[in-house]
């Protein structure tokens, strides 16, 4: 089932360009930052064959250690970049820099074949990601200063010398346009390319001992319980701050209409009424905090209808996007809105987005969410700030990470400054 609230009809080409320019200033910058790692990584190899070579010596074993704390130290600098980047790149536990045990350690292994990649691949990536720039630049412009160089002076990037005329000077323009479009097409790509050894071989392994998986549980157990405490403590406020309050003022109400219904009839009739409009207000707020535990839209609709409504409400123009035939424990439905509900609230508090969209499928016993929006970006670095503000962390992204602990689902967000950001989450269907 597919719907769509108003804004939701295809961008047209002028967003398009736009989107596609913010997402290669983005590749760029990720591919200089890859330039950084790629270049530490190429010492560090220097240093490391160094290290082999004078080890048929002895010498080497000297500094094998700290030529792994090197490796060690470098391949967690490239994971918190990654992370930076796009979904967190969880590590195994700590690498041991003791050379006996390292040449049998997976984790040591798996770091020394990504220093390989990294050092040569990710180096020749990220030199591209510092040219291409430069390049465009040199040529684009090449038609404003061409009169200042000179006679013989080569004039395009490739090295191509051009004699001093309009015509000439435009062919070099025309270069500079293929190097923007070679910049638009191809950084995104190159970015995710200069990333991939380090997702594949930085991360956590089958390999890597069950201790990970016991942390991560308990983790998952802790969120959960601390998900359950704040919607605990979330319908208590509602209630004691609004729909108590107002129950309390139905009673002093209704006994002073009681003791005045005699002597001054007409103002018992006054002081019913406003018990009345308290006493609605009450079954309203009521009404509110129980569609907050479960909303009964669900259960009527089912997940696409309540979606729908979510994005007709949102303020920002949303697309709704829903496949998914087979319908989920009530508890999953319940999780994946509102997610979508605390997803689009954050959009439109924070964002700034002209455009969002909520994609879900159902596929393999797993219920997969796709929250898109084209912000201005940044939503970790938003939900850390107000985490050191003392924020709590039942709503924002911290609560969303609590509910999707809660069942053992993942959640990656991908929010590069300047966006866009985008929120995928997986949960099982049935528990």
């Amino acid at each position: 089932m597919a719907t769509s609230n108003r804004g939701g009809g295809r961008p047209g080409v002028r967003g398009s360009v736009v989107r596609a320019a913010r997402a290669a200033v983005v590749a760029l910058e990720e591919l200089v930052g890859g330039l950084g790692t790629a270049l530490l990584a190429l010492s560090v190899l220097i240093w490391a064959a160094v290290t082999a070579v004078t080890s048929l010596a002895g010498v080497g074993l000297l500094m094998a250690p700290l030529v792994l704390r090197a490796l060690h130290a470098l391949a967690g600098r490239e994971r918190a970049r990654l992370g930076r980047w796009g979904p967190e790149v969880v590590g195994p536990d700590p690498a041991p820099t003791r050379l006996r045990l390292a040449l049998v350690d997976p984790v040591t292994r798996r770091e020394l074949r990504w220093l390989l990649r990294h050092a040569s691949l990710g180096l020749l990536l990220g030199l591209c990601g510092l040219l291409l720039p430069l390049l465009a630049a040199r040529d684009a412009t090449f038609p404003l200063y061409w009169r200042l160089l000179p006679e013989g002076a080569t004039s395009t990037s490739l090295g191509i010398g051009v004699a001093q005329g309009w015509a000439d000077a435009l062919a070099a323009a025309l270069l500079g346009l293929g190097w923007i479009a070679i910049i638009l097409g191809l950084s995104p790509g190159m970015a995710r390319l200069q990333a991939g050894p380090g997702r594949a071989l930085l991360s956590a392994g089958p390999d890597t001992d069950l201790s990970l998986r016991v942390a991560e549980l308990t983790a998952t157990r802790a969120a959960a319980l601390d998900a359950h405490a704040t919607e605990l403590r979330r319908i208590e406020r509602s209630l004691h701050d609004g729909t108590q309050n107002r129950l309390v003022t139905v009673t002093v109400l209704l006994g002073a209409a009681r003791r005045m219904v005699a002597r001054d009839p007409a103002g018992a009739e006054e002081l019913l009424e406003r018990a009345q409009s308290a006493a609605e207000q009450a079954l309203s707020e009521l009404r509110s905090v129980a569609r907050g535990i479960l909303p009964p839209v669900l259960a009527d609709r089912g997940l696409a209808g309540a979606l729908t409504g979510l994005a007709a409400s949102c303020p920002v123009p949303c697309t709704i996007d829903v496949e998914a035939p087979e319908r989920c424990a009530a508890s999953v439905e319940a999780t994946a809105y509102f997610v979508v509900a605390e997803a689009l609230t954050n959009i439109a508090k924070h964002s700034g987005a002209r455009q969002a969209g909520v994609t879900v499928r159902s596929h393999g016993g797993r219920l997969l969410l796709d929250i898109t929006d084209d912000g201005r970006g940044g939503a970790g670095d938003t939900s850390r700030a107000a985490g050191a503000r003392g924020e709590h962390g039942g709503s924002g992204l911290t609560g969303i990470r609590n509910r999707i602990a809660a069942h053992d689902g993942t959640l990656e967000l991908a929010s590069p400054p300047g966006g866009p950001t985008t929120l995928k989450v997986e949960l099982p269907c049935g528990l």
